[in-house]
Parts: structure tokens; sequence; C-alpha cells
């Protein structure tokens, strides 16, 4: 079994030749190193995968799903996350959280990212300096003593650090009501970020209007473009981001699949906007799309609003429905789309020879306050 050793600054082996590389080759060397090291490497891939990817992930699933998963095993010591920056990043603070460490005898788990540059565009539109600065400018107006920070977890773990000290917590897709519902038993207001379509749809289903939603801009100069009386009125205060897949899907586009499928149902993940949540027959995270795809009948007719990958899975897995991608344009996550089977292999052969490359560790201080709203989210039922 290879030695887990920290990294040296011994010459690493270059990405470069991997890509010359076929995938039968990749394949066949991404599975040698897994042979070798057994149960204590764990390789996650998320639904948003490439197809070749997933076939060598040993979980697949949602990043916070994958995170917990390979958190609770008792012989994992590395874990390669075939996702994004903010998923590894979850993967190391539930993995290496305190009691986690104490079982181990305070041996850490690697994480690693194959490759650096997947990051999610979302996550990117909230930096921890602007959240901060809007927070204070918001202090100017409202008591934020009385406002409750939720993040997605699609989000740096800065900001899952930022909700921890200010009694904030972190939500999904699948328990954004229930973590909204949780924040207003204790304040007034809720300051939801990155997502500003996730934090509309969801609290729109509450009955919070769309004028007790303003969303905060961050390049706009005074309290995110709005006044005073607008801040002061609100209920929700929404961060300007979005999904870049998500975004692309229109409500054209829910009419014209109804109109040349008759009878076809629309299922759309809530990050999509809320002109097409409004029309959609099913809106959930993407577990619930892939449930509600398993439990239906043969012969169902589906239009899913959510990424091409996942999509094209679907419909490969379920060949006894008709499955469309709602969108005549092509979208797919193109920084989940950066992991290929050349990167996958490089980050092994590399973790084999001793010399782990893309590791990712948190801060100290910014894991255990994160876990603060990690932790609270876990509380919500």
């Amino acid at each position: 079994m290879p030695a887990l050793l920290e990294p040296t600054p011994a010459p690493l082996h270059e990405l470069k030749p991997y890509k010359s590389l076929s995938n039968d080759e990749l394949s066949a060397r991404i599975e040698a190193v897994r042979r070798d090291f057994g149960p204590k490497l764990m390789i996650l891939g998320h639904h948003y995968q490439q197809d070749e990817v997933i076939a060598h992930s040993d979980l697949r699933g949602d990043s916070y799903q994958l995170s917990q998963m390979a958190a609770g095993s008792k012989d994992c010591r590395v874990i390669v996350f075939c996702g994004v920056h903010f998923m590894a990043e979850t993967a190391d603070i539930l993995a290496n959280r305190p009691e986690k460490l104490a079982e181990r005898n305070g041996e850490r788990v690697t994480v690693v990212l194959p490759d650096m540059a997947a990051g999610c565009s979302m996550a990117d539109m909230a930096a921890i300096d602007q959240v901060e600065a809007a927070w204070q400018d918001l202090g100017e107006v409202i008591d934020t003593s009385d406002l409750t920070p939720v993040t997605y977890i699609n989000s740096a773990a800065s900001l899952k650090a930022f909700c921890g000290r200010h009694g904030g917590i972190v939500c999904t897709s699948s328990n954004a009501k229930a973590v909204l519902e949780w924040s207003f038993k204790r304040t007034k207001r809720v300051f939801f970020f990155p997502d500003q379509h996730l934090g509309r749809n969801t609290a729109l289903k509450m009955g919070i209007t769309n004028d007790q939603m303003p969303v905060f801009d961050p390049y706009e100069p005074e309290l995110g473009g709005h006044t005073e009386e607008a801040i002061k009125n609100s209920r929700v205060i929404l961060w300007k981001g979005h999904c870049s897949v998500h975004q692309m899907f229109q409500a054209a586009h829910v009419h014209l699949f109804r109109q040349r499928y008759p009878g076809i149902k629309i299922l759309v993940h809530p990050e999509c906007p809320q002109e097409v949540n409004d029309l959609a027959d099913i809106s959930g995270s993407t577990s619930k799309i892939i449930q509600t795809v398993e439990a239906a009948p043969p012969g169902t007719k589906w239009a899913i609003g959510t990424e091409l990958h996942l999509v094209n899975r679907l419909k490969h897995e379920h060949p006894e429905q008709e499955i469309h991608f709602l969108s005549p344009v092509v979208c797919m996550c193109a920084t989940m789309y950066r992991i290929d089977l050349a990167h996958l292999c490089w980050s092994l052969e590399n973790l084999a020879a001793g010399r782990p490359v893309n590791i990712i560790e948190v801060n100290p201080q910014i894991a255990t306050q994160s876990l603060l709203a990690l932790e609270r989210m876990l509380e919500v039922k």
C-alpha cells in the first residue's frame, strides 16, 4: 500500500504527458492506484461530473452528501474530490473536524482536488470582503443583530465561517425552506447568499413577496443599489449571484416543450430563475430530481432543467421514460468539466508516489467557524 507522505519538493509528475493517453490507458492506471490504496482512498464524483470520471467514483452524489459520507468512513485517509473547490473545502472541514481527528489519533484525511481550476462561478460571485462590506453597510440602516446570514453550501469556506461568526447557518437546496424557517424564529430578516434564485424561490413559497426581497449588488456604491426604506422593509436580502448553468433556462423553453410534447412534465432545480420555477411541475434539489425520475412510471415524459451531464445520465439510465434537456442551448458546468481522466490519473499517481498535489486544507480558524454554521444546519429538522 502506498505511504501517505507529506508533500516534498521532489519533481512532480507533469500533467502534460497524461493528456496524450487514451481513456482506456488512463482508466487502467486509475484502477491500479485504487487497488493499491484499497479502502484508504475514496474518490468522490459529483452528479454533474463526466461519465468517464463517475465510472471510477466510490461515491456519487450532491456535494454535501458526498462530504458527509466520506467523513463517516473509518478507513478513509485520502479523499479525491471530483467536484469543485468549495466541495473539497467542505470535505476537509467535515473529515478533519475535532471528533474525527480524535478517532484517528490526530491523523488528518488528505483532500485532493484533481484540478485547482475547478471552481464555481456562483461561489466566486460573493467574495468574503464584499460580504463583510455589505454587512457593515446594512448595519448603518438596520440592526444586524436581528439579521441572520444564510449561505448556500455552494460557497467558499470563508463565507461559511462568516455565518458561523454571526450566528448564521448554511443551507442546501434540499433544506433551504427549513433553514429559512429556523432563521425567522430567531431574527426578523435573512441575508441570503450567494444564489439569489434559490433564496427567492424558497421565500416565495413561504409567502414572502418580491418587494420584500431586495437584491444586494456589491458593485453598487450605496446599499447594494437600494434605498434605506427598501432595506428597512425587507424580509430577505438576496445577493446578486447565480448559477451560470441554471440561469440559462428560460420561460420560453418551458412553453416550447409543452407545445412540442403534450403531457410532458417540467422538472427543474430551484437555482433556475423564478419565471421558470413558477411554470415547472416540480422544482427540487439534484437528489429530488433523480428520485422523482426513478419513481416515475414508464412512459413518463420529462423536460429537465439542470446540468447537462446529469440529464444525459438520467436519460441513459431510464430508457423506459422520455427525457429531454430543458434548453435548445447546451449548458453544462464548465468548471466541473475541467476534471477529466487525465487530471484524475495525474493526481492519483502523484499521491501514490508520495508527492500529493492540489491538497485542499482549510485554515483551522476558518474551518472551526464554518463548522459552527454547518452544525446548525444539521440541527434543523
